[in-house]
């Protein structure tokens, strides 16, 4: 694994060419089964890892390898075979947080051997590097050919999650990993409630959508100080901005995590925070946040119930369709429950099903309830002008109108284009 300053070895060989003209043929093939074989290794890797979650944030900062290492700690007491990658090449700061720094890498016949802190599996650059003081020095090929590696020549074995702690921002190491990977299941994108936070993760959103990356939601970091010695949460940066961001941008909103003065400790001292710890309001704060995720990993049908938006994910959408009973709903604001009907665009094809109760019913609930389960399509029968202008704020797409069919007939019949709007008897 390189590490250190860019080799020498990128720079332009003058004498190269005659060279490469005498052998060029056989070089070039050795080279394409070389490239074949390392593919291939990294395709058996990833089958073994049965779910993947990015953490991102759109600026440094807000405490995003906070949350990704507490998010692993979570899954791992909860039960869940699990592994952490750091890909921060500049920055790695996940072996401090775990009281790991100075662990090495060891090589075994599957390939290197991740560090292990009980059954938590960890990666980063900064295992390989000669002292904390050592700085990488690489331009973007350098980074994703590391990050390549970590993927490919680390021996994670089975897991039930991988969480990749990238990087902030929107640059190399977040597109690389996302583009190795294939297929993640959703990005966590932490934020902390200034307006110049929620300005960057919105970015972030952007750059999970252009690169079809479901958002699984947007945690709100230091929302609110925790006393030590009371507990009284003194509002320091305010409350409820990543929320309403969430809302605004149809995304999920997975919770907020106070500050509190053990945090930092806690990282410091390479101990991730615990349920039976002294941050009681903490450790509750990132088991919420951790539970969906924690569900996904166990059973994706669950995650969706419990609000884990898994619209987008390979290329799918989620319809939601509002019933009473068995039956289409009379109205989009008084249904009893909703069928989130899983489709695939491209084939045309229902994916799953899952039925779940409406919330209690409050004046402009819905949309942002649907929103934040990742809903990109309502179908119902009657709906008032103030939700469908709500819900096409949020970027869903309505039909009313709709016969009373089961809800995977009328699905089928929107992703077919022959459903068609019909009359919408509602005044208001």
């Amino acid at each position: 694994m390189p590490h250190g300053t860019e080799p020498s070895g990128n720079r332009e060989d003058r004498g190269g060419t005659a060279r490469s003209c005498a052998s060029g043929g056989g070089e070039q093939s050795g080279q394409s089964s070389e490239r074949e074989e390392g593919q291939e290794r990294l395709r058996r890797r990833l089958a073994a890892i049965r779910h993947t979650v990015i953490v991102l944030s759109g600026k440094g900062g807000v405490g995003k390898t906070t949350v990704a290492v507490n998010l692993a700690a979570a899954a791992t007491q909860a039960g869940l075979a699990v592994g952490l990658l750091d890909v921060d090449i500049h920055g790695p700061s996940v072996p401090t947080m775990l009281g790991i720094v100075g662990a090495r890498v060891t090589a075994e016949e599957d390939g290197l051997a991740p560090v292990r802190l009980g059954r938590l599996k960890v990666m980063s650059i900064g295992f390989l590097l000669g002292g904390r003081n050592e700085a990488v020095i690489w331009r973007g090929p350098m980074k994703m050919k590391a990050i390549e590696q970590f993927l490919r020549d680390v021996a994670w074995g089975e897991l039930d999650l991988l969480v990749v702690d990238a990087p902030p921002g929107t640059g190399d190491e977040p597109l690389s990993v996302c583009q190795l990977l294939g297929h993640p299941d959703g990005a966590v994108i932490v934020t902390t409630p200034q307006e110049v936070a929620l300005a960057a993760v919105r970015r972030s959103i952007t750059f999970c959508r252009r690169l079809e990356l479901p958002v699984l939601g947007v945690v709100e970091n230091m929302s609110g100080f925790v006393c030590p010695g009371c507990g009284l949460v003194t509002e320091v940066f305010g409350a409820g901005a990543g929320e309403a961001m969430a809302r605004e941008m149809g995304v999920p909103f997975l919770g907020r995590i106070p500050m509190h003065p053990g945090i930092s400790a806690s990282c410091d001292a390479g101990a991730a925070i615990s349920a039976g710890g002294d941050m009681p309001a903490v450790a509750e704060a990132f088991e919420r946040v951790a539970a969906p995720l924690i569900a996904l990993a166990r059973n994706p049908a669950t995650a969706q119930a419990q609000g884990v938006a898994m619209s987008g994910s390979h290329g799918t959408l989620l319809i939601a369709i509002p019933l009473d009973g068995s039956e289409l709903a009379s109205h989009f604001g008084h249904c009893a429950s909703f069928s989130l009907v899983e489709a695939d665009p491209g084939s045309r094809k229902i994916v799953g099903r899952h039925d779940v109760p409406a919330p209690e019913h409050q004046p402009g609930l819905l949309p942002r309830w649907l929103g934040e389960r990742g809903v990109r399509v309502v179908i119902a029968r009657d709906m008032g002008q103030r939700a469908k202008e709500s819900l096409s704020e949020l970027g869903i797409e309505v039909l009313v109108g709709a016969p009373s069919d089961a809800p995977e007939e009328l699905a089928r019949a929107w992703l077919a284009g022959t459903l068609t709007a019909g009359v919408n008897t509602c005044d208001h």
